[in-house]
């Protein structure tokens, strides 16, 4: 049997991450008291069951309240890189070893902040968390589907911008129902023609036609969940044979009724067919999971063995936004340490 206990021991990659979404709660409730801030409610216990779903959870729009609590706290600059250092530190403790963070920046100024000293902000709090702990960490990027295009232009001359300074990609996040992503398109090309990469939350909240887009009109490299790809299995062959990544979030999917359950989630299916999986938290808080966590859940749930839950690590090193010779020599480490561990280890 793999044990919880194996699987923290083991370096992993954390490819989808919201920052925004992955706070501890006695930072709430600590920054609210600095900066003066009236929180729904002061009880611990309360604000959790609000800032935390359950797989009661009826929507993605109904998941995505919580960020309204979270965003209350992370509209000044030391907030910002208290919470992005965090975040950073917490995924160390769980042993992983290469980090991406996603947000969007244009939330993070109801108090009149400049996106260019927000970004600053989260990358500070990345960098003293790397000085610190056994973790590479970068940053992706989020343009908003509901917002207008202008907008997401603008975050992406951001993206480009600091290009090679910490931030590794680009992500349209959001409500993805109503909100097509190739409204969008310029800003991709802007993307694009700068080399830069490409990640979309596509396959959640609507079907394969919106993981279409993602790929053909936007260019995406990896898609953000694709949990509904398995209804064009054309165009899932097409990610099959192009090595697209899934960044797969299952409990945030049950969460967000992108699947109906553990059992019924395609994420067996993709790996078995050849798909490269990866998995992620999506939202340490709001899905109140660690990547430790998930992992174990997709043992126990779809009866992986080891040799199923080291391929799957490796894909999300295979799968990180780092120039090539850095994700070589990580991938040589992370394969050597990996190759070690039996379920005797």
């Amino acid at each position: 049997m793999i044990t919880k206990s194996l699987i923290q021991q083991l370096p992993k990659a954390e490819l989808h991450c919201h920052l925004d979404g992955s706070l501890r709660v006695d930072t709430i409730f600590e920054l609210a008291e600095e900066y003066d801030i009236s929180l729904p409610t002061h009880d611990k216990a309360a604000l959790t069951e609000i800032v935390t779903m359950d797989l009661d959870c009826d929507s993605l729009a109904t998941y995505l309240r919580a960020f309204d609590v979270t965003l209350m706290v992370m509209q000044h600059q030391k907030a910002i890189e208290r919470v992005a250092f965090e975040v950073a530190e917490d995924a160390a403790r769980d042993n992983i070893r290469y980090l991406e963070i996603r947000f969007a920046p244009i939330l993070h100024q109801a108090n009149g902040l400049q996106l260019v000293d927000i970004v600053e902000a989260v990358l500070r709090g990345l960098q003293r968390a790397e000085k610190q702990y056994s973790i590479k960490a970068a940053v992706i990027i989020c343009g908003l589907r509901h917002m207008q295009p202008a907008s997401t232009e603008e975050l992406a001359d951001l993206t480009i911008a600091f290009k090679n300074k910490g931030v590794v990609g680009f992500d349209l996040a959001g409500a993805e129902l109503d909100y097509p992503a190739k409204k969008h398109l310029q800003a991709f090309y802007r993307i694009l023609n700068n080399n830069i990469n490409i990640t979309i939350h596509a396959g959640e909240a609507y079907g394969s036609k919106s993981i279409a887009q993602a790929l053909h009109y936007c260019g995406a490299h990896r898609l953000g969940h694709g949990t509904r790809l398995h209804e064009d299995a054309d165009l899932m062959h097409y990610v099959n044979d192009h090595r697209i990544p899934l960044e797969v979030c299952l409990t945030s999917n049950i969460q967000t009724k992108a699947a109906e359950s553990f059992e019924l989630h395609p994420a067996k299916f993709y790996h078995e067919l050849g798909l490269r999986v990866t998995l992620n938290t999506d939202n340490t808080l709001v899905s109140g999971v660690t990547l430790s966590d998930e992992y174990y859940l997709a043992a126990t749930t779809y009866h992986w063995g080891i040799d199923d839950i080291k391929k799957i690590i490796l894909n999300g090193f295979k799968s990180g936004f780092l120039p090539a010779r850095e994700k070589r020599e990580l991938l040589t480490a992370v394969s050597a340490e990996l190759s070690a561990v039996t379920l005797n280890s």
